[in-house]
């Protein structure tokens, strides 16, 4: 099974730093984990007032179970290319790009914090699929806009814990615990997953084991924020946001304030979601962020159309957009694949 450790500011993959060797216009990529946003990998809606809207138009239904099989026969061309992380949730994402509501219910979760079956088994499919191609995966448990649907503080710490234990009891050690999507975003109904308070869940996933071995954890901030020292002090890696930045001299500063914050000691950082795009300019967010080693996630949106992109279902998974082609060239030139 694919093994993913840290080792101080570096990601190992089975023992051995990524990209060993690479470089990009002299700033060394090893140990990075280039990653990309696919939150809707596992997408379903239980709605049935929304549900119509994600109907595929070749068949005019939605199918959650034919979205993730597409989404596993596109992994392997994303691998080719060099990435080595997508990012997941558990809750997903606005499959509308970005959402002032958000009436649809995407939620792995009962009222009580139990896992629903179908949804798990879409997951396992995921975590199964790129073990075997050796790429990590940043799963997330909660999103803003659909953490409502849990009852109450206890069902969260309920919905935690059989999250952490059914990763461990799979045996899955290719993962990243991302506790909340962009935890500070003020639509979060629970306080617990609030900025203040999401330390003590970070805390709570990392403190159950099973033979000895527990996850890696961490939480995510919006876009431009830097990790406050609470999360810094108890994560095992540091995930930042470059939505809204688009300034690319800001992004390499965000990494520099994130290792001077108070607690900070060697460990990753990682962009997991940005939405800014120049890849074929000299200078982007993407480059920046490199320069001061940190990881950088792509997020597409989408163009024209929403569909276009990779957070909209029903989601066409292939690189099927001149500004996915974009960035996966980079990927390549970047990891020499």
């Amino acid at each position: 099974m694919t093994e993913l450790t840290i080792d101080g500011e570096l990601f190992l993959v089975d023992g051995e730093v990524t990209y060993p060797g690479r470089s990009f216009r002299g700033h060394s990529i090893e140990g990075m984990l280039l990653n990309s946003r696919m939150v809707q990998a596992t997408f379903d809606d239980a709605n049935p007032d929304t549900s119509e809207r994600w109907a595929y138009p070749d068949t005019g239904t939605w199918d959650p179970e034919r979205n993730t099989t597409e989404f596993l026969q596109a992994l392997p061309a994303y691998r080719e290319c060099g990435l080595l992380a997508i990012t997941v949730n558990l809750q997903g994402g606005s499959p509308e790009g970005y959402s002032s509501d958000q009436p649809w219910d995407n939620n792995a979760f009962t009222p009580e914090g139990e896992i629903k079956p179908a949804y798990a088994s879409r997951m396992a499919r995921v975590l199964e699929r790129t073990d075997a191609l050796g790429m990590a995966v940043i799963l997330g448990v909660f999103y803003f806009g659909q953490d409502q649907r849990l009852a109450g503080e206890s069902a969260i710490v309920r919905a935690l814990g059989n999250t952490v234990n059914w990763l461990l009891a799979a045996g899955h050690r290719h993962v990243l615990l991302e506790i909340d999507n962009e935890c500070n975003v003020r639509r979060y109904d629970h306080e617990i997953l609030k900025p203040a308070r999401v330390s003590e869940l970070i805390e709570r996933a990392r403190g159950i084991t099973r033979d000895g071995k527990g996850l890696l954890v961490g939480t995510s901030y919006g876009g431009g924020f830097v990790p406050l020292e609470n999360v810094v002090r108890v994560s095992d890696f540091l995930l930042l946001h470059g939505n809204g930045v688009a300034d690319p001299e800001r992004i390499a500063q965000m990494v520099v304030e994130t290792r001077a914050v108070s607690g900070y000691r060697p460990m990753p950082i990682l962009f997991n979601e940005d939405d800014h795009f120049d890849f074929d300019q000299e200078s982007n967010n993407f480059t920046a962020a490199l320069s001061q080693r940190a990881s950088w996630g792509y997020f597409d949106p989408g163009e024209s159309n929403y569909r276009d992109g990779y957070q909209s279902p029903p989601v066409n998974w292939g690189l099927s957009s001149e500004r996915k082609r974009r960035f996966f060239a980079l990927v390549r030139e970047l990891t020499g694949s």
